[in-house]
């Protein structure tokens, strides 16, 4: 049994509680907030990052509860260490975990900017601990459908591939997510993900031309970038708060290969993906699998069991999806394409 020490008490941390209980193997052991610790285990008033409307109430005979996050890492009985808390804190947080021995999931963005994030990956690339960025899409069984058909060339190879990810202004969590400064703005709260999948699918970006603009945080709000890939495929992604109120949240995806399009859309529910094969009638594609907050963190926990590397989502993945980003910013500034070179510690 893996048992888990869940750090910060907000929709993310609610979120990840949900998943651990849908885990075999996984056991909430430990939470760890230093403002709005509930003693009574009672999280009912805080939501998750999902349509689950059931409430959270810890049974606290279970689950130990922690104010200070270096006595958390003192407990010997704790193995992993699940970190959901602001991008500002990742970086003292996830070194402090990592050099006391633990695992680490640390949610996205791995930093705030990539050099800090460096220093999270040289600690992971020394910790005998394993450490994880949250990417979740990478686990989402409709994302991983067309990762595997990428992969296996199973409708040709790819030609264009579109990603799009807009919502309105998050609600939530406001005095952190409209500072740019230390949220890093829709870029790396929202766009990140699909950023992440393309180097998923296509290797890490040759190069980017990016535009954009602040409008609620001072940082980049909202994104469309073109992706200079290998392949040669045209790909690009579109993110961001600029939805008005009421719109919510949708995530969509095109791939147009050389025998198909794979279209996906989280709107149209049961029919969310799509499949358009030549000579073929249209049909449904339904995935099974769990979503892909439970998808990573099995993936996880499975890996600490056995011991067996993370291959499917490491630092170096997070890493590099941060200096993407980074580089998005840099074209939308600068007005021009910018170059990525590889990837270094």
């Amino acid at each position: 049994m893996i048992n888990v020490g869940v750090v910060g008490m907000g929709f993310m941390g609610v979120t990840h509680i949900k998943a651990y209980a849908k885990i075999e193997g996984a056991r909430l052991a430990a939470i760890c907030d230093a403002v709005r610790l509930p003693l009574d285990g009672d999280l009912s008033n805080v939501p998750g990052n999902l349509n689950d409307t059931n409430p959270v109430k810890l049974d606290m005979t279970r689950v130990k509860a922690f104010a200070r996050l270096e006595d958390l890492l003192a407990d010997p009985g704790i193995d992993l260490i699940d970190l959901c808390v602001p991008t500002r804190a990742h970086l003292p947080l996830a070194l402090a975990a990592l050099k006391a021995g633990k695992h680490v999931v640390c949610e996205k963005p791995l930093a705030r900017t990539s050099a800090l994030g460096r220093q999270i990956a040289q600690e992971a690339a020394r910790s005998k601990g394993l450490f994880m960025p949250a990417m979740c899409i990478r686990f989402w069984p409709e994302w991983a459908w067309v990762k595997q058909a990428i992969d296996d060339g199973t409708y040709g190879k790819v030609l264009a591939a579109r990603f799009r990810r807009v919502s309105e202004p998050p609600a939530w969590g406001r005095e952190t997510y409209f500072k740019g400064e230390i949220s890093g703005g829709a870029l790396l709260d929202l766009h990140i993900h699909d950023t992440d999948f393309v180097q998923y699918c296509f290797g890490r970006p040759l190069s980017v031309s990016s535009h954009g603009f602040p409008i609620h945080s001072g940082a980049i709000d909202y994104v469309v970038t073109q992706y200079e890939v290998a392949g040669g495929a045209v790909v690009f992604a579109e993110g961001g708060w600029i939805m008005s109120d009421g719109f919510g949240f949708n995530m969509s995806y095109s791939v147009h290969f050389e025998n198909a399009t794979a279209e996906f859309d989280s709107g149209r529910g049961a029919d969310a993906l799509r499949l358009y094969e030549r000579g073929e009638a249209p049909r449904t594609i339904h995935c099974e699998g769990v979503d892909g907050y439970v998808g990573e963190l099995s993936y996880l926990v499975d890996a600490i069991r056995t011991g067996r590397p993370l291959k499917k989502c490491t630092a170096l993945d997070g890493l590099s999806s941060v200096e993407i980003c980074e580089a998005e910013e840099r074209s939308i500034q600068e007005k021009r394409p910018v170059q990525l070179g590889p990837l270094t510690l």
